[in-house]
């Protein structure tokens, strides 16, 4: 299914400083869906654009809790289910059992962080304009704005460093 983009502005920027203003001078202007395209992931960029942290490591944490706890139940029970003295230790000793706790917590992590990832990657955008340029060397800003607002927005792009500036239909 091909989404189409809606109509907006997209801004090519040789330096992140200048993107970095760019962005944040359009969260104050009150535009909220812009889209950035970085070739490499920039700390000045993630905090102007507001990217929190992501939710999918609680689940990690959660899955790894959740295996290690299931994986010393799982073995105590069948400890005491079918007890067996083996050289003078007590049958619910803990210390043979912290590989297979380890060995859940590892699986139960992991398959709780497939799901958060899933869950969380869930609600799909409509997505903005594109340039190849924004794989190689240059920061894309596409600002979705209905027809009226663009000579505006246009106008700020330029103003804050923007290399090229187009309207997207």
């Amino acid at each position: 299914m091909n989404k189409t983009h809606p109509g907006g502005i997209l801004a090519a920027y040789q330096h992140v400083d200048a993107a970095a203003a760019a962005i944040k001078a359009l969260k104050a202007k009150g535009y909220r869906d812009v889209t950035v395209y970085t070739p490499v992931p920039n700390v000045e960029i993630a905090q102007a654009v507001g990217h929190k942290v992501s939710p999918v490591r609680l689940w990690t944490l959660l899955g790894g809790l959740l295996g290690c706890a299931s994986g010393f139940a799982l073995t105590l029970w069948m400890s005491y289910d079918w007890p067996l003295v083996v050289g003078g230790k007590p049958v619910g000793s803990v210390i043979p059992y912290v590989v297979i706790a380890f060995e859940l917590t590892i699986l139960f992590g992991a398959g709780a962080t497939i799901l958060g990832l899933l869950f969380h990657s869930w609600r799909t955008r409509q997505a903005g304009a594109y340039d190849g340029r924004f794989t190689d060397d240059q920061i894309g800003i596409f600002v979705a704005c209905p027809v009226e607002r663009r000579p505006a927005v246009e106008e700020l792009l330029r103003h804050s460093g923007a290399v090229e500036v187009r309207v997207e239909t």
